[in-house]
């Protein structure tokens, strides 16, 4: 039996994930790495050596993206990948055999360029194939498999910290090592699926276009309603942009409805760094170690937080084109506040050396769970979510880019100041956090509107006419789709010429 339509567009969007999954599995592995004793007994870092190991990876990861976004509109998505996966094998293969931290790096570095192609072309790709009523669930893939790649890195981390010797470079060389499988398996197969229909439309290719869209959503059929309908509309608006939209990035800024898209994605992939994410995984050792949570035992409980994480963005999965995309961010970044205000005042009431109190350090294990499960239900999804969606596909691949590079570079801060300032104000370094992911929800509370279903070539009228205050907004003006509009013009159409050669035929 054929698959169905959309379980076929989700399962190329769940192996295009697995570009996403290496992004996860090297944030989940560095901890581990920079806390495993042979790692430092034959490099001995100093603290602001090991922060740039950590952070080098995304500062690469913010070059990666800059290029990705002209390579997508000039070679193709999926060359693209194949391109990001390569340059990743690399990195990850200098990594591996680093001789010297400069091998370690070089090779983070350029694994950095790499997954910022990655983490920049697989949601748009995704974006670019689904039918508006499962998009969010298939670019929710992006985070799902960054979600299987961290719990891949922590209980592997955790295997090869307790069972190597201590003095064996293996506890580390290991786990670096794996993260080349899933790149090779990306890079050689890619090309097998097909390219985005907006890429081939918008690049001359209509005929190819159009059969690739009926091969995702109609098993090959060119008649299909939908497919037609689809095709006409993506059409006529690739005819708009090229006369009307962004031919450079400067344009970006210049056209107001561009910008407004611009900047509401910048800004959603900057809040979720300042949500606290980053700093919990990369610095899951110093911090579990302010209640008096020691090496081994911190990858355990880290390792517990990724199935907790899994299981939170496979809801997000499920449920994510039920609920929309506006509500469940602000509620996300809301349930976020609250648990660094808990585990603030844990941090402050029980300061490490203080005493022995288990109970406390159990509570801030949970409450640090909770957290987790709050983001990766919420927030982590729509990050790649959004930005992949609003954009025309003129625009899509400048913006997402630019919006990617905002990711990283917020990221690579984060992975640079945790560590030092994690040492020098303590817990007091967690009241950021609460201030961020309370002031997220009132920002997309009051200028976010609901992408949610809304076909990628009406995003454009969404982001012009609606108002910038959303709160505001008349819903009912939104309750329409012009593509549901013209697949029951096509079905009236094909309907009224078969009417009429079965009359023909009769005569």
């Amino acid at each position: 039996m054929a698959l169905s339509p959309k379980w076929y567009q989700f399962l190329v969007g769940v192996f295009a994930s697995l570009g996403s999954l290496l992004y996860g599995y090297d944030l989940g592995v560095i901890a581990q790495v920079i806390a495993s004793q042979s790692f430092n007994l034959r490099f001995n870092p100093t603290d602001n050596e090991e922060a740039a190991v950590v952070s080098v990876f995304t500062g690469g990861a913010f070059f990666g993206a800059a290029a990705a976004g002209p390579m997508g509109d000039r070679l193709g998505r999926r060359w693209t990948i194949m391109i990001g996966a390569l340059v990743f094998c690399l990195g990850g293969a200098l990594q591996t055999g680093a001789q010297a931290l400069s091998y370690l790096y070089s090779g983070r570095a350029i694994a950095g360029l790499g997954v910022g192609v990655l983490c920049m072309i697989v949601p748009l790709y995704q974006a670019e194939l689904a039918h508006p009523s499962i998009r969010g669930r298939v670019t929710a893939l992006q985070q799902f498999m960054l979600g299987i790649g961290a719990l891949a890195a922590a209980w592997i981390s955790y295997g090869t910290y307790v069972g190597f010797d201590p003095t064996n470079d293996g506890q580390w060389r290991t786990s670096l090592g794996i993260q080349i499988i899933p790149a090779v398996f990306l890079a050689a197969l890619i090309l097998l699926f097909p390219e985005s229909p907006r890429w081939l439309i918008d690049h001359g290719k209509p005929e190819l276009g159009l059969q690739t869209l009926a091969r995702l959503h109609a098993h090959g059929d060119t008649n299909d309603a939908w497919v037609q309908a689809e095709f006409q509309q993506i059409q006529d608006r690739v005819v708009f942009e090229h006369e009307h939209e962004a031919k450079s990035y400067a344009e970006l800024f210049k056209d107001r409805s561009c910008f407004r898209r611009l900047f509401m994605a910048c800004a959603i992939q900057a809040s979720i760094q300042m949500t606290g994410v980053s700093a919990i995984q990369y610095y899951s050792v110093t911090i579990y170690g302010l209640m008096g949570i020691k090496g081994d035992d911190t990858l355990k409980y880290q390792a517990i937080s990724s199935i907790i994480a899994l299981i939170a963005q496979a809801l997000c999965i499920l449920f994510i084109d039920r609920f929309g995309r506006r509500w469940p961010l602000i509620f996300g970044n809301l349930g976020n506040c609250v648990t660094f205000i808990i585990a603030t005042i844990m941090l402050a009431l029980y300061p490490p050396g203080a005493n022995d109190n288990k109970a406390a350090a159990w509570g801030f294990i949970v409450v640090t769970w909770v957290y987790n499960f709050s983001f990766s239900a919420t927030c982590g999804p729509l990050s790649w979510i959004i930005p992949a969606e609003i954009f025309d596909t003129k625009t899509r691949s400048k913006g997402v880019s630019i919006a990617t590079m905002t990711s990283f570079a917020f990221n690579t801060m984060i992975g640079q100041v945790t560590g030092p300032a994690m040492k020098t104000v303590g817990y007091r370094y967690y009241i950021l956090f609460v201030i961020c992911n309370f002031t997220n929800a009132l920002f997309f509370w009051a200028f976010l509107p609901e992408t949610a279903k809304r076909p990628l070539e009406e995003m454009n009228r969404l982001f012009t006419d609606a108002p910038l205050f959303v709160p505001t907004m008349d819903k009912t003006d939104w309750a329409g789709n012009d593509l549901e509009r013209r697949v029951e013009e096509v079905k009236a159409k094909q309907e009224s010429v078969a009417h009429n050669e079965v009359g023909t035929a009769g005569h």
